[in-house]
Order: C-alpha cells, then sequence, then structure tokens
C-alpha cells in the first residue's frame, strides 16, 4: 500500500474504536463475574481473544481495495445463502433458535452475524448498478428480492433481531442509493400501519362486531416474539414472565442514579436477577454501577464513533464505497439505539447485542470485519494507486 493512503487514516475514529473495545474489557470485568462462577474472568479472556483476532481481521479487511469485492458479489452471496441453509439444516439448537454452527462442543459460530457483513458489501453493488434508477415502486421490486432471501433464512431460525438489522441496513441504503423519497418512504409507512393494524388484529379481545372474524389473527411469528413485542408498554402486567427482563433492566438502571453503585457493587446484576447482562443486558449493569455519567460517557463514544463513520462515508471516492458506509452506520445505529432503547425500556426485547461492548465472538468479528470495511473506504478515499 502507498504510504500516501496512511495519512488519509482517520484517527479519531480509531480512537474511539479503541476506547470502546477498552470499554467492553472493564464493563464485562465487572457484569460477568458471576455468570461462570467456577472461572469469573472467563468472558473477559475471551473477550480479549474476540478483539485482538477481530483487530486481525480489520486490519486484512482494510488493506484489501474495497472495490475489489464487487468482483465477487454473486459468490459472496451465494456463500452467504448456502451458509445460512446449513444452520437451517444442520445447525445447534439453543433455548428453542437454530442459529449457530459448532465445529466442537464449545467453538462455533453465529452466521447471521456475518451475513449482515456478506449483505452490506453484495447489496452496495446491487444499488450502486441503479443509482439514479430507483424512482417508481416497480424499480425497488429488484432490491427488496435481493435483500429478502437471506432475510427469510434468518427469519426462519428464528431471529427476529437479526433480521430487523437487515431492514434498517436496507433503508438506509436504499435512501443514499437514490431511492424516491415519496414512494419509498410511503411504502415504509404503509408497511409500518399494516404490523400495526396486525399486531392489534392479533392481541385485540374487545372488537366490534364487523371485525370479530379476525380476532387472534395469526402472525408469522412464535407466541414470545409477539409478546415481548408489545410487553414493554407494561412490564408489570407479566412481572414473572415476558416482562422480567425489562423490570429487572430499568430497576439496575434505575437505582444507578447519577454516579452508580459502583464497580461491582451492583445487585441485579451481580446477583443475577437481570438476564443475559453480561450479553443484551450489558448497558443495565453500566447503568447501575456507573450511574447517569458512566452511561452518558459510553454513549458520547458511540456518538463520536458514528460521527467519524458518517464523515469517512461522505468522503467516499465513489458511489460503492459510500453505500458499504451506510450499510455498516446503517447497521450500528440500529444495534445501539435499539439495544439502549429495550434496556430502558421503550422498544421490546429483540435480542439485539450491543455492538463493540456485548461479550460474544461472532458478534465482534462482524463488527470488527464491518470497521476493516470503513478504514478500507477511509484509505481510498482519493484515487491513489495501491
Amino acid at each position: 500500500m502507498d504510504k500516501r493512503a496512511l495519512r488519509n487514516l482517520d484517527l479519531l475514529f480509531i480512537l474511539f474504536t479503541l476506547l470502546l473495545l477498552a470499554a467492553s474489557l472493564v464493563i464485562l470485568s465487572t457484569a460477568s463475574i458471576n455468570v461462570i462462577k467456577s472461572d469469573p474472568f472467563h468472558y473477559v479472556e475471551t473477550q480479549t481473544v474476540w478483539i485482538l483476532t477481530g483487530t486481525v481481521i480489520a486490519l486484512v479487511i482494510a488493506v484489501i481495495d474495497y472495490q475489489k469485492w464487487q468482483h465477487f458479489r454473486w459468490w459472496i452471496y451465494g456463500f452467504n445463502l448456502v451458509l445460512l441453509l446449513i444452520v437451517i439444516f444442520f445447525g445447534d439448537t439453543a433455548k428453542g433458535a437454530t442459529r449457530w454452527i459448532y465445529f466442537t462442543p464449545t467453538i462455533g459460530i453465529q452466521p447471521s452475524e456475518f451475513a449482515k457483513i456478506f449483505i452490506i458489501i453484495t447489496f452496495a453493488d446491487f444499488l450502486a448498478e441503479r443509482k439514479g434508477k430507483l424512482n417508481n415502486i416497480k424499480d425497488f421490486i429488484a432490491p427488496f428480492l435481493f435483500m429478502v432471501f437471506p432475510m427469510l433464512l434468518i427469519f426462519k431460525q428464528p431471529d427476529l433481531g437479526t433480521t430487523l438489522v437487515f431492514v434498517a441496513i436496507f433503508i438506509g441504503m436504499m435512501f443514499v442509493a437514490g431511492a424516491n423519497p415519496k414512494k419509498f418512504g410511503g411504502l415504509l409507512l404503509g408497511g409500518a400501519v399494516v404490523v400495526g393494524i396486525a399486531l392489534w388484529l392479533h392481541f385485540s379481545t374487545n372488537l366490534p362486531g364487523w371485525l370479530q372474524w379476525a380476532q387472534g389473527l395469526p402472525l408469522p411469528l412464535q407466541e414470545y416474539q409477539l409478546n415481548r413485542l408489545i410487553i414493554f408498554m407494561d412490564p408489570a402486567s407479566d412481572q414473572s414472565g415476558d416482562g422480567w427482563h425489562i423490570l429487572q433492566s430499568l430497576w439496575a438502571i434505575g437505582s444507578g442514579g447519577l454516579w452508580g453503585k459502583g464497580y461491582r457493587m451492583g445487585t441485579q446484576g451481580q446477583l443475577n436477577f437481570l438476564p443475559e447482562h453480561h450479553t443484551d443486558f450489558v448497558f443495565s449493569v453500566v447503568g447501575e454501577e456507573f450511574g447517569f455519567i458512566g452511561t452518558i460517557t459510553l454513549l458520547f463514544l458511540f456518538l463520536i464513533f458514528l460521527l467519524r463513520s458518517i464523515y469517512i462515508t461522505l468522503r467516499a471516492r465513489d458511489m460503492y464505497g459510500m453505500l458499504i458506509g451506510t450499510g455498516v452506520i446503517s447497521m450500528f445505529t440500529f444495534h445501539i439505539l435499539v439495544n439502549v432503547g429495550m434496556t430502558s425500556g421503550i422498544m421490546p426485547v429483540t435480542g439485539i447485542p450491543l455492538p463493540l461492548i456485548s461479550a460474544g465472538g461472532s458478534a465482534m468479528w462482524s463488527n470488527m470485519a464491518a470497521i476493516g470495511l470503513l478504514l478500507s473506504v477511509n484509505l481510498r478515499h482519493r484515487r491513489l494507486m495501491f
């Protein structure tokens, strides 16, 4: 790589990425201390391994000119579908979902995490070819079909959270690719209304006579998924069931006050009242032990991280690079907003981890691969020889 390219590196983006990774280890050193009693530092040690190996992945992807991925669009897309099909037919089931492929009893991958990166790379090229040709509703059909097949395979696992991440990536990239805002926005609004009406019909117990036939309308979701979509509005109505996660999270965050209870001094997390407090609900531990100051500091790190990501994307040398950046930003933004929202009780619980913070190897590798893509775009924002 030409040494001039290194001068293009966004050092502020790299700095805040490293700060978030360091924060992950600090937070997990308290959030996971009581998860495995016989090995209290298990998740800190494994997270360190995922961060180090993820850094190698990010560096390798950054060195590769992102435009080279365009030549392999359909190969990558096909590989993505094959990997997701393997999960459906040969994956390992845990907690009622088939999402993992295990190579040994303790080592495995979650292909849906990598599917997000594969779809960003391939969909960016697909849309770059259609720049300026997304003006009518019929023009939206091909992009929708491109996205819907991997989405359905992930939804089948079932994994509603990751499916919704795909929706966020699709919407963000479509708008940046030039989809007619009125027509595309109208379709999205119409879809949201249809979903809202379907949920109302499913859960309503007092429909007018002319709608009695639709009461209990069947939906293509597991019952626990449907309950989670509405229980956040009144978690106290099912305190020992679907509302348990939300109530424990709210108590944890609310009890932290301004400065928090102190490092490893929390109760909901340390006593394991709060479920999944080292993964999906790790933000609740931050609120309980580090208080408002801790949560706002973490959110500030994410804010600068996202702003620098936007800066890198806006300086991309071509539409393909800009769409890659948009997909990555859409993915990270959705993860952050939904995770913080669900732990704060203002969004449904969907099982979406907090990026770069929650424990998990596949998620960390996927996040670091996304960062590598941003760095690749960043390094080549001018036409240089490599």
